[in-house]
């Protein structure tokens, strides 16, 4: 049976920071009036998951992409594309900041051990065994300001990755081994950000805690 599920640890980061989760399932009918979903919203957060299908930002599936939902594909460029009109504060995850950057007329490398030549970024498939590595962060973006460093140590599951970049968007973090872009962040907006990494996995990453903190800034509330 087809599910529409949320890995805990996501969820948990945010009830952590003193935020309220929303799941947002899929809605195609919606995908056209998705103001509906958004104007309720303080902040978006999109996850993890399946490689973004290809046809989205005009190619061809390669072997190895597998797993494509394009109507989620469609709901949450629709929903992207709504929050940045809003300036909503926004955090795109691994899949999260591919789907960011697809959303932004940009496309993505399918393989990328086959660009860079090793399989460091995901050694071991549904795991994050192995695959921690560290991250240069340029000075002074959202998110060296969130992390508190500039060399930030990272949990990895991924291969796929941005290649050609949206508009808007610029590069403000790499890979420490092999310069692959690790956060893209949005000029034009107060906080919006993606990174490639997983920081729901990662017990000390404030990340999470940085998009709440943002959303009550916006509302008016104490951030502590």
């Amino acid at each position: 049976m087809e599910a529409v599920l949320v890995p805990r640890n996501y969820t948990q980061r945010v009830h952590a920071a003193g935020g309220l989760c929303w799941i947002i399932a899929p809605d195609e009918t919606l995908v056209d009036e998705v103001d509906e979903v958004v104007d309720r919203l303080d902040g978006l957060m999109l996850i993890g998951g399946a490689d973004i299908d290809p046809a989205s930002y005009g190619a061809k599936a390669l072997p190895q992409t597998v797993g494509s939902v394009p109507e989620r594909d469609r709901w949450e460029i629709a929903l992207t594309k709504a929050a940045w009109e809003r300036d909503l504060p926004f955090l795109g995850i691994c899949r999260g900041m591919q789907l960011m950057n697809v959303a932004a007329g940009g496309t993505l490398l399918q393989h990328i051990p086959d660009d860079v030549g090793h399989e460091d970024h995901r050694r071991v498939l549904g795991s994050f065994e192995g695959a921690d590595h560290d991250v240069r962060l340029a000075p002074g973006s959202r998110v060296a300001r969130a992390a508190g460093e500039e060399e930030h140590a990272t949990k990895s599951h991924h291969h796929q990755g941005v290649r050609d970049l949206g508009d808007g968007l610029t590069v403000r973090g790499w890979a420490a081994d092999d310069d692959l872009p690790e956060v893209v962040e949005r000029d034009d907006a107060t906080w919006s950000v993606g990174v490639q990494w997983h920081p729901e996995a990662d017990d000390a990453s404030p990340l999470i805690a940085a998009l709440v903190q943002e959303a009550r800034a916006r509302l008016g509330h104490p951030v502590s």
